[in-house]
């Protein structure tokens, strides 16, 4: 079918993959860092024209020779609101934004609490959304906030300009199901949520189907719906039903496919679409890699890696140590005040390998019981990506299948949401000419990855967690119903 490219533009550089229509092989790569503002840090308020600026840098030297659609992958959560003439009103505010936490439960309050918001739109206001973000632009630049009749996010921007900014506007399911103004239960908008945050209606993109074309460029290249960074990744994987994704950051994340939106009146699940028509439903932790670092310098240890090596001296269940690792507190469960606990302590288990054998053990149970919400919620669980540097460590590797009770997949790094981009675009580009369905994504080779069995350590895995979810009920009693 021929070639087509992925991009994605994450909060700090531009990647760009080309990559054959029909197989997914990767032909050509480039890459840019976004120009730094003045201060040279990393900025939470960002002038759209870097992203592009880099776009053209990443894209330079004849890279783009013979595409022929291509896709967008962007970070979430970056705000980008416009006038009537489609200028920026400020610029776009991008990442967590602490500035807008006071903001967010103004709006959990002014909908009438978590539950409300959960069956408005299958999540509960964060700080970093953008329906958030509204709220505290109204509050503190309101100014700014009368003049911005369009909004959009950063995928939805760089589809708009790569187009030649059309008076159509687009987004997609995936990208719209984060903004906390749009239900993926109900697929649609919800503008009054907009008003109440804003103060007053503006203009949304339209949310096209997985598979569709957002344009054409003048030169004829197709641009395809384009997508949120998680979407994206979730499509460069391959995943599908029975899947499951652990983020390992210094916060963590679990996310999986599932056939429908589920609605969670305590706010944990956050219900975001993906982009092949499925839903991602999303739980977070506040603490894991955070974890691992906290313990490493507790140790001594040099690095992670020092740490791994150190834990492996030790055996399951690290001689009855159990590390609660609330570190920052904790939002699942929601237990945001707490500290950390160490429990067990006994003088033959007060020893370096232990401690640092439960730091590991305590981080992958933190991230099982945002597993098990989504398997109390009917999700199928099967198989566990592992994503992020730490999920090479041995240490890791060693627990994580027993503890999350499911084969875990380790994918070689990668471009996923460049290359989940790319499988977009193709999609497009085969539903256009009529050689692919509109319904099913093209069927790319997957991951190259390590593959990890419980095997033989369930029993004592399962023995683990089991103490940790003891532990965990006699000092938070109550705290965790899945």
């Amino acid at each position: 079918m021929g070639i087509v490219a992925g991009l994605d533009s994450s909060p700090d550089s531009t990647r760009i993959v080309v990559c054959d229509a029909d197989t997914g092989t990767v032909l050509r790569t480039g890459y840019a860092a976004h120009p730094l503002g003045d201060g040279g840090a990393r900025p939470s308020d960002v002038d759209p024209q870097a992203w592009l600026l880099s776009l053209g840098e990443a894209a330079g030297g004849g890279l783009l020779e013979g595409v022929q659609a291509i896709g967008v992958s962007a970070q979430q959560n970056a705000l980008v609101p416009l006038d009537a003439q489609g200028n920026t009103v400020r610029p776009a505010m991008v990442g967590g934004d602490k500035r807008a936490q006071v903001a967010a439960a103004d709006l959990v309050d002014a909908l009438g609490g978590r539950a409300a918001w959960a069956q408005a739109v299958g999540c509960v206001p964060q700080a970093g959304q953008p329906v958030t973000k509204l709220r505290w632009l109204h509050r503190a630049e309101p100014e700014n906030a009368r003049r911005a009749s369009v909004l959009m996010q950063a995928h939805d921007w760089l589809v708009w300009q790569l187009l030649g900014r059309p008076v159509r506007r687009t987004t997609d399911r995936g990208g719209a199901s984060g903004t906390g103004y749009w239900s993926a239960a109900a697929g649609a908008y919800r503008p009054d949520l907009v008003e109440l945050a804003l103060g007053h209606q503006a203009m949304l993109p339209e949310v096209i189907g997985p598979a569709d074309a957002a344009g054409t460029t003048p030169e004829g290249l197709l641009i395809s719906a384009g997508t949120g960074e998680t979407m994206a990744a979730a499509l460069g994987l391959g995943l599908g039903l029975g899947d499951a994704v652990v983020s390992l950051g210094a916060s963590g994340s679990v996310m999986a496919v599932h056939p429908e939106a589920l609605q969670d009146p305590s706010g944990m699940i956050t219900s975001l679409a993906d982009a092949t028509g499925m839903h991602l439903p999303v739980v977070t932790t506040l603490n894991a890699v955070r974890t691992l670092r906290g313990a490493a310098e507790l140790l001594g240890a040099a690095d992670l890696e020092g740490l791994s090596a150190l834990a492996m001296k030790s055996t399951p269940g690290a001689h009855g140590l159990v590390l609660l690792p609330y570190l920052e507190g904790e939002r699942t469960p929601s237990l945001p005040h707490t500290a950390g606990t160490l429990a067990g302590l006994r003088r033959e288990s007060m020893k370096p390998e232990h401690v640092a054998r439960a730091a590991f053990e305590g981080m992958l149970c933190g991230l099982a019981d945002a597993l098990d919400v989504l398997r109390g919620r009917g999700v199928d669980v099967r198989r566990v990506f592992l994503l992020g540097p730490a999920a090479e460590l041995p240490a890791v590797q060693a627990a994580a299948p027993a503890l999350f009770g499911a084969q875990v997949v380790v994918p070689q790094p990668a471009d996923y949401g460049a290359i989940g981009a790319a499988r977009q675009a193709a999609w497009a580009l085969g539903v256009s000419r009529g050689t692919l369905d509109a319904r099913t994504p093209p069927v790319w080779q997957g991951a190259v990855a390590q593959v990890l069995e419980p095997g033989e350590e369930l029993a004592v895995g399962q023995a683990v967690r089991q103490q940790f979810v003891s532990v965990r009920e006699q000092t938070h009693p109550g705290a965790f119903r899945v």
